[in-house]
C-alpha cells in the first residue's frame, strides 16, 4: 500500500507559545472589562503587565534551538513559522518593550481616563503581532503579523477621546500607513506572480534563476514596492512625516511603544525579506538602503536641531526627530549586509543597536511620562532644574540622553555606534561612514544641550517665560522655584519602569560586548 502524505500536521505549541500567551491574555482581559466595576479595571493593567511578563519567559525553553512548525508535509524545511536565535532576539525585544509601556501605562489609564479595557486590549493584541513578526517565515503570514501588529497602534494612538491632537495624530497614522501596506500588498503579489510561493526560502531560490526576461522585471518591480512597504514601517525618509505627529497626539507610553516595539517590527521585516528573501537581489536594495541611511539620520537629526525648547511638547517632538534619525542608523548595517559576504555580522550588529535603543529609548519616554504629569506642555523648558526637584530622574534622563549620544557613561551607545561605523566602513560604504560620523557630531548638540537644561537652576524667569509660552493642549504649569516643596511621590509603576530601563542600561554599558555577543546569535 503506497503511503500517502498526511495533510494534517501537528503544531509545535512550545514554538508558538509567546504569541499565542499574549493573544490569549489580550482576549481574557477584553471579556473580563465586560464584568468588573469601574472601581475595579485597573486591575486589568496588572493582568496585562503579567500577561507580557509570563510571555516573555515563555521565551527561554526556546533557547539554543531551532524549532520550526506549519510546514510543508513534502518539503519540512520550508516552513511559515520559525523560532530561531533571530527569532527569540527580536520577540525578547518586542515583549520586553511591551512589558515597560505597560508598566508606564498603568498611571496613564488612569490619570487621563482612558478606556480601560480597550487599551490593554489593543496593547496586548499589538504586541502579539509584534512577537508573531520575526518568526514568519513567508510573505503572507509576514504582512498579516505586520497589520496584526499596527491595526490596534491606531486605535491607541486616538484612544484619548475629545482630544483634537490625538484624533489628527491617528488619522495621518491609519491613512499613510494603509497606504504603505497597499504598495506593500502590491509587490507581494508581484513576487508570487514571478516566483510561484510565498516562502521566503522559494522566493529566494527562484528570483536566482527566472526563465523570462518578463518575469524578471515583474520581480524587481515587487521588490522594490515591498521595499517602500517597510521603509514606511522604520519611519525611514521620505516615508517618516507621519512620526512628530503621531508621537505627540499618542498617549506618552504609546509613542515610546511605537518608538521602539513599532521599528523592531518594521526592521526584523525589513531584514527578513532582504537577507532571506531577495539576496541575489543585493546589488538592489543594499545600494537604495544606503541612501535611505544617509537621507533618514540627516533628515532626523537636523528637525531635532531645530526644535524650540519653549514650544509645547517639544520634548515628545525632539524624541520623535531623535527616533527617525536612530532609524537611519539601524539601516546601515542591513544596507552593509547587501555588499558584504557575511551578511549575517551586519544583521547582529542592528539587532545589538537595537537592543541598546530600546532600553534607553523607553527610559527617555518613561522620564517624560513623569515629567508631563505636572508639567502637560512637556517642553524642554520645563525641564529646566529637575534634578533640584527630582535628583534622580534627572540624573535617569541624562544617562539615557548620554547613551543615545553615544557618550560616556552610556559606554552601550558608544559601543553600538562604533559598531555599526565599522561594519559600514568594512563593507566598503566610507561616504555613508562619514555621513554617520557628521549625524553623531549633530545629534551631539541636541542631546547635550537637553542634558544640560536638568542641571540649570530654575530660577523665576526660566519659569515666567515658560509660563509665556500658550499650550495647545492643557493649561501652562505654575513655574517652579527651589523654594516650592516638592512634588508628590511617584507612582510604584512608573519607577519601577524607569529603574529597570536604567539598571538595564548600566549592566549594558559595564559589559557592551555582551550585547554584541547576544546579538551575533541572531546571525540568519
Amino acid at each position: 500500500m503506497s503511503s500517502i502524505t498526511p495533510l494534517v500536521q501537528s503544531v509545535d505549541w512550545v514554538a508558538l507559545a509567546p504569541p499565542t500567551l499574549t493573544a490569549a491574555v489580550a482576549l481574557v482581559v477584553l471579556v473580563a472589562d465586560l464584568f468588573l466595576p469601574v472601581a475595579r479595571k485597573p486591575l486589568l493593567g496588572w493582568i496585562a503587565t503579567a500577561g507580557l511578563a509570563v510571555s516573555a519567559l515563555l521565551l527561554l525553553p526556546l533557547l539554543g534551538g531551532d524549532r520550526r512548525t506549519f510546514c510543508l508535509p513534502a518539503h519540512p524545511e520550508v516552513c511559515s513559522y520559525v523560532a530561531d536565535p533571530f527569532t527569540l532576539v527580536i520577540q525578547f525585544l518586542v515583549l520586553g518593550g511591551a512589558l515597560l509601556t505597560a508598566l508606564l501605562s498603568i498611571d496613564t489609564v488612569k490619570d487621563q481616563g482612558l478606556p480601560a479595557g480597550e487599551y490593554w486590549f489593543l496593547l496586548l493584541s499589538s504586541a502579539a503581532g509584534a512577537a508573531l513578526l520575526p518568526a514568519s517565515r513567508d510573505l503572507a503570514t509576514l504582512v498579516i503579523a505586520l497589520e496584526v501588529a499596527s491595526l490596534p497602534a491606531f486605535a491607541l494612538v486616538g484612544l484619548r477621546r475629545g482630544d483634537r491632537l490625538s484624533s489628527e495624530a491617528a488619522l495621518k497614522f491609519f491613512l499613510s500607513s494603509v497606504a504603505a501596506t497597499a504598495v506593500m500588498l502590491l509587490g507581494v503579489s508581484f513576487l508570487y506572480a514571478a516566483t510561484g510561493s510565498l516562502h521566503l526560502s522559494r522566493v529566494a531560490h527562484a528570483l536566482m534563476a527566472l526563465p523570462d526576461p518578463r518575469l524578471a522585471t515583474l520581480a524587481s518591480a515587487g521588490v522594490a514596492l515591498t521595499l517602500v512597504g517597510f521603509a514606511f514601517k522604520t519611519a525611514a525618509a521620505p516615508f517618516h512625516f507621519w512620526v512628530p505627529d503621531t508621537y505627540v497626539g499618542a498617549p506618552l507610553p504609546i509613542a515610546g511603544y511605537l518608538s521602539v516595539v513599532g521599528k523592531a517590527v518594521g526592521f526584523s521585516g525589513l531584514i527578513l525579506v532582504t537577507v532571506q528573501g531577495f539576496p541575489s537581489y543585493a546589488d538592489v536594495w543594499g545600494p537604495a538602503l544606503a541612501v535611505l541611511a544617509a537621507l533618514t539620520m540627516t533628515v532626523g537629526n537636523v528637525a531635532a536641531l531645530r526644535q524650540d525648547p519653549r514650544r509645547a511638547h517639544s520634548a515628545v517632538r525632539l524624541l520623535a526627530w531623535s527616533s527617525v534619525g536612530q532609524a537611519g542608523y539601524l539601516l546601515v548595517p542591513i544596507a552593509a549586509a547587501g555588499y558584504t559576504k557575511d551578511p549575517a555580522h551586519a544583521i547582529g550588529s542592528t539587532v545589538a543597536y537595537a537592543l541598546m535603543y530600546a532600553a534607553v529609548n523607553l527610559g527617555a519616554f518613561a522620564v517624560a511620562a513623569l515629567v508631563a504629569r505636572t508639567r502637560p506642555a512637556n517642553r524642554i523648558a520645563d525641564y529646566r532644574g529637575l534634578y533640584a526637584r527630582r535628583p534622580l530622574a534627572a540624573l535617569a534622563l541624562g544617562f539615557f540622553l548620554l547613551c543615545l549620544a553615544g557618550l560616556p557613561p552610556g559606554i552601550i551607545g558608544l559601543f553600538a555606534k562604533v559598531t555599526v561605523f565599522s561594519v559600514a566602513v568594512d563593507a566598503g560604504l566610507a561616504w555613508l561612514a562619514v555621513i554617520m560620523a557628521v549625524n553623531v557630531v549633530i545629534a551631539l548638540y541636541y542631546y547635550l544641550q537637553w542634558t544640560t537644561v536638568l542641571f540649570r537652576g530654575a530660577g523665576a524667569g526660566a519659569g515666567a517665560e515658560a509660563e509665556a509660552e500658550a499650550d495647545e493642549t492643557a493649561p501652562a504649569a505654575a513655574p517652579v522655584t527651589a523654594q516650592q516643596p516638592p512634588h508628590h511621590r511617584i507612582p510604584a509603576p512608573l519607577a519601577t519602569a524607569i529603574g529597570l530601563a536604567t539598571v538595564l542600561g548600566i549592566a549594558l554599558s559595564g559589559a557592551p560586548q555582551l550585547v554584541l555577543r547576544f546579538a551575533s546569535g541572531a546571525l540568519l
